[in-house]
């Protein structure tokens, strides 16, 4: 009987999509009725794939596969939490691939001459609690244990969750893995973005892991009647935001493969007949190359000290967050695309511009990502979805990677 890879991971998916806080999409938060359920079927699928099964106390859950003995350790996987009203693929889709992957190798009667741990985070997105990576950084020995006091919209900490779910938040320092030992960490994920159905192609080879920058911004003007203060000599706050804002974009329209964000824009006193005394903002550039994401950075603050000195506005603009960007290695990297091409894929090659799991794990071993392809390039929405053959093309090259891997 041949069993059809793709369509067996889509049907598994679905069953993990029905794993969700009411409403619309998937909202799977950690440490919830949701994510013990999800875990629960993670277990099974992975006993079935002739995993060993244990959940730790960061809330990974880990299936693993023994080697020889003395052999080393190549981990698999990606995060089982989403977004509020997400889609049905990001994250646990890395999670599932992996699993089936490894079942596929099983039923060919593939013997790996070292060990595999497929591996399903418990937070990634950061959307319940203000911190994520929790359970890739205490693999890597980069977890921070401050952030156990961080707590969610209700007040409870994430200690107190973690406790709730049946876990020592105490003995997360003892996770950390042997760096001898860690052969490499592949992650599959999502593409979140257009360029693999642009080119027509499934999979897709990640680069790099772009670099983040976040800027705070407030910009402080003068209030005033919108019909009496005259247009020559006004401080309008939303001016110089609006001045922001497209320096923004400019920067990022004119810098090959640069981000550039406002998300978040306030003003005050915010009503129609009065003109903005302050506005706040953010400004985010994210990019592959750590050097031209420093560079707008410089480039938006010395914007805001020109500006201000023009318009006569107060603008105070403060750099609160930076994650420098993390390339794939280049031999993992490397194997990954024969693999891809094997499978019949061009081996495309394109950067991340979101965060993930790997970008910890790059502290413990090699990493890589393999990109699929999602229609429209959606992501973080109940419109995300993965063609099966899709899905049955990922599986094929991991199944490849891991039998060509020595």
């Amino acid at each position: 009987m041949t069993i059809e890879w793709g369509q067996e991971a889509a049907r598994r998916l679905e069953r993990l999509a029905g794993l969700s806080e009411p409403g619309p999409g998937v909202s799977r938060l950690p440490f919830t009725p949701q994510h013990r359920a999800a875990l629960d079927l993670l277990t099974g699928w992975m006993g079935d794939a002739g995993l060993s099964v244990e959940l730790d106390d960061a809330g990974t859950l880990v299936g693993r596969l023994d080697g020889p003995v003395g052999a080393g350790t190549f981990y698999l996987g990606s995060h089982q939490d989403s977004v509020r009203e997400g889609g049905a693929y990001d994250g646990i889709m890395g999670v599932v691939l992996s699993i089936v992957a490894l079942e596929k190798l099983r039923c060919e009667g593939v013997a790996l001459p070292f060990a595999v741990e497929v591996l399903a985070f418990a937070d990634e997105e950061g959307v319940r609690f203000p911190t994520a990576l929790i359970g890739s950084r205490a693999l890597a020995s980069s977890y921070d244990p401050d952030v156990l006091d961080m707590a969610d919209a209700d007040g409870i900490t994430l200690r107190e969750a973690m406790t709730g779910f049946g876990l020592d938040p105490a003995r997360i320092p003892e996770l950390a893995r042997p760096r001898d030992t860690a052969l490499g960490y592949l992650e599959t994920h999502i593409e979140q973005g257009p360029v693999l159905e642009a080119a027509q192609e499934a999979l897709g080879i990640v680069t790099a892991i772009c670099g983040i920058e976040r800027h705070a911004i407030r910009v402080t003007g003068a209030t005033g009647h919108a019909g009496t203060l005259p247009m020559e000599g006004r401080r309008d706050a939303l001016v110089g935001a609006a001045a922001l804002v497209a320096e923004v974009r400019r920067l990022a329209m004119e810098t090959p493969g640069l981000r550039g964000t406002v998300g978040a824009l306030s003003i005050r006193p915010n009503v129609v007949n009065a003109v903005p005394r302050e506005a706040v903002l953010t400004a985010e550039f994210r990019s592959a190359r750590d050097t031209d994401r420093q560079a707008a950075g410089r480039a938006i603050h010395d914007f805001a000290a020109a500006l201000a000195r023009h318009e006569g506005l107060r603008i105070d603009i403060e750099r609160t967050y930076v994650q420098p960007a993390q390339p794939c290695d280049a031999d993992l990297s490397r194997a990954l695309r024969a693999s891809v091409v094997d499978c019949g894929g061009l081996g495309l090659e394109l950067p991340s511009g979101a965060t993930h799991d790997a970008s910890a794990m790059a502290d413990l071993c090699p990493i890589a990502m393999l990109f699929v392809r999602c229609r429209g390039g959606v992501s973080h929405s109940p419109e995300e979805y993965v063609n099966p053959a899709d899905l049955d093309m990922a599986i094929r090259a991991i199944a490849r990677l891991l039998a060509i891997l020595r």
